[in-house]
């Protein structure tokens, strides 16, 4: 029997969802579309009340192996309706992270998707939650990588391409993987285009959500409209204990030579794993890796592309 969850939310999940959650890619629909804090009004309002200090934007090339063309800029003093229309028309990609956590409509937002994620998947309980609020100019893209934690993408307005990849090599190896959960490098990585002819292929609308098994590698292509969108991060007990479980055989691979797989690790010998990494996190000395993002732009509503390089800026 096909049961489905439906609710405030919208969000329909199926007992085939249930079944491949945490294994398969998955596709549902809601219906967060439908609320005015995604209107031209409600994200330039946003915009507005949101600290400028904390929203990040940035532009990109247009090769879909050069994921180094992706650079920061900076905000100037203009209105949230000024730059909603320089993103419509321009080449940014404006990420408002742990935007849940500094505004109470968001916020609010956030915490019923999540209430009725984990109603409609048995035994689900989710923490460390990080929700994302993506926009961003026609074409633009999100270059390969994968992530840590789990990840929901929802799709408020246009349509962007998704291409999932398996969690597994050629598409990430075990010694790239550990260093991202070392964070000894940065997300992203160098991508085949062969890769594709293995990838799952969404091209992700209005009313739709998508999610895949943990650090499994992806990228975006946005199609020709502006892009709102909702990433949400999080983990659940068998994600930190996986993550865990990586973490320990990086540093089993480097102090001792050893050729641990995480393809080996589940059940009692993941927790195991899980265990000793917080042993060797206490006794690892080192900086972490700190991803280096050249700021090389300010946005500027008159310019072609929504901004001029810091260097031609008057």
């Amino acid at each position: 029997m096909d049961m489905r969850v439906s609710d405030r939310i919208g969000l329909e999940w199926t007992e085939d969802h249930r079944r491949g959650w945490g294994r398969q890619v998955l596709l549902a629909k809601h219906s967060l579309q439908d609320s005015p804090l995604f209107s031209d009004q409600g994200l330039a309002e946003l915009f507005d009340r949101f600290p400028r200090n904390r929203m990040k934007v940035y532009t990109m090339g247009h090769d879909v192996t050069d994921f180094r063309s992706f650079h920061r800029g900076v905000i100037p003093d203009i209105s949230g309706l000024e730059l909603l229309e320089t993103i419509k028309r321009g080449r940014l990609w404006l990420n408002l992270r742990q935007v849940d956590s500094l505004d109470p409509a968001i916020g609010d937002l956030c915490a019923q998707m999540f209430a009725r994620l984990e109603a409609a998947q048995p035994g689900l309980r989710t923490f460390k939650r990080d929700l994302g609020l993506l926009i961003s100019s026609p074409n633009a893209q999100v270059f390969y990588h994968l992530d840590v934690p789990l990840v929901t993408l929802w799709q408020i307005r246009g349509v962007k391409r998704v291409w999932v990849y398996p969690a597994r090599a050629p598409f990430i190896s075990e010694q790239a993987l550990e260093q991202i959960v070392l964070k000894e490098t940065e997300e992203e990585f160098d991508f085949n285009p062969s890769f594709d002819a293995d990838a799952e292929v969404y091209d992700l609308e209005p009313g739709q959500m998508v999610t895949w098994p943990q650090n499994a590698p992806h990228r975006v292509v946005n199609h020709g409209m502006l892009n709102v969108s909702l990433s949400v991060e999080f983990m659940t007990l068998p994600a930190i204990v996986r993550a865990n479980a990586i973490y320990a055989n990086g540093v089993l691979r480097r102090r001792w030579g050893l050729k641990p797989s995480i393809g080996a690790d589940y059940g009692e010998r993941s927790y195991l794993k899980a265990g000793l990494a917080r042993v060797l996190k206490a006794t690892r000395s080192g900086q972490a890796y700190v991803k280096a993002i050249p700021t090389t732009f300010r946005v500027d509503p008159t310019a072609e592309l929504g901004f001029v390089r810091l260097n031609e800026a008057r």
